[in-house]
């Protein structure tokens, strides 16, 4: 049994006080973070910029190795149902900051979209794009579809109703001169349609997320589909009036039988926040996301990590910045 003096047991007390009082020095901050469901992919994205942009007292300097976050600040990733729930969370003041689809940022920022008929989030601002979610138009291979032109009269799913693909892909035919009356159109979630398309049953159908998406590899693997650009004057055409869309690429290998690169659009995962949340704190934050060694840190923590660098940041933004993230963006020379 070992036996502490009373000398040492003072001199610990001491220690202990003066850490107390060290952090009680350094103002605490308490940030949240809302991503979606932990079995999705802004999770354990969210929980990477949690960690990045935490700088709690009393941890190690930057430049020694340790945090290289807002000072006081502790982020925690909440898991979520996603873009809507984290958008009317942030708009409710139940989460400082939270993860959206550009058009769903867009849509609630401006009223429009899904957002008809309810009262636009107007002090939704950004942060930062992080990484493209990429708008997929599947083909069965003997359909004979070669463009979205080419949908023309057959059967197209577009996605469930409410959800940000189907009025994004209503977008993207309206940009070809088609409507929904123009095609025999289904509203199947994308698996569902795969199944449809293994069936015979569906020509074609949209989907939208990262890529390579299991649902489109695994019927692919199995079934000649062809991957449709998304491209041309009509595309540019429609980006001048969205602006939350960005130019993407699909790339040669992505899919099976997918010889080549195929063009098409995408909407970002972003990372959102309210107006009200103080510019010193954002431009932190944004600071921190893009220092260095954070970004080495996304690169290795997850697939996606590798695209959530400067240069893409100030993509397909859609809704303004935060003036916070636009300073520092600003200062970095990658806004005007």
């Amino acid at each position: 049994m070992k036996v502490f003096s009373f000398k040492a047991i003072a001199g610990a007390a001491l220690a202990v006080g003066l850490m107390v009082q060290g952090a009680a020095a350094q103002d605490m901050q308490f940030f949240r973070i809302g991503t979606g469901g932990t079995a999705g992919t802004y999770y354990p994205i969210g929980g990477l910029i949690a960690n990045a942009i935490s700088n709690p007292p009393g941890s190690r300097a930057c430049d020694a190795g340790g945090s290289c976050g807002v000072p006081g600040l502790i982020a925690t990733a909440v898991a979520s149902n996603g873009s809507v729930g984290n958008v009317n969370s942030i708009k409710g003041g139940t989460l400082e900051a939270g993860f959206s689809q550009s058009d769903v940022a867009y849509w609630a920022q401006t009223g429009t979209g899904l957002w008809e008929g309810q009262p636009a989030v107007e002090n939704l601002r950004l942060i930062a794009n992080l990484y493209p979610e990429s708008i997929h138009l599947v083909a069965r291979k003997d359909a004979g579809i070669a463009s979205v032109a080419d949908l023309k009269g057959k059967k197209v799913s577009l996605d469930e109703p409410g959800s940000g693909t189907l009025v994004d892909a209503k977008i993207i035919l309206e940009a070809f001169g088609l409507s929904e009356s123009d095609i025999s159109a289904e509203y199947l979630k994308p698996d569902q349609a795969a199944d449809r398309m293994r069936d015979g049953a569906m020509d074609a159908f949209f989907f939208v997320g990262g890529y390579p998406a299991g649902a489109i590899a695994e019927l692919s693997s199995q079934h000649d589909v062809v991957l449709v650009p998304i491209t041309g004057p009509e595309v540019d055409k429609l980006r001048e009036t969205y602006t939350f869309f960005a130019t993407d690429n699909l790339p040669a290998g992505t899919y099976k039988g997918q010889d080549a690169d195929v063009p098409t659009i995408s909407v970002g995962a972003q990372l959102v926040t309210s107006a009200e949340l103080s510019e010193e704190l954002v431009h932190g934050i944004t600071q921190a996301l893009f220092h260095e060694t954070t970004q080495k840190l996304f690169a290795a923590g997850h697939a996606k990590g590798k695209h959530i660098t400067l240069d893409n940041a100030v993509q397909g933004a859609g809704i303004p910045f935060h003036p916070g993230a636009e300073k520092f963006y600003r200062e970095a020379g990658k806004l005007q």
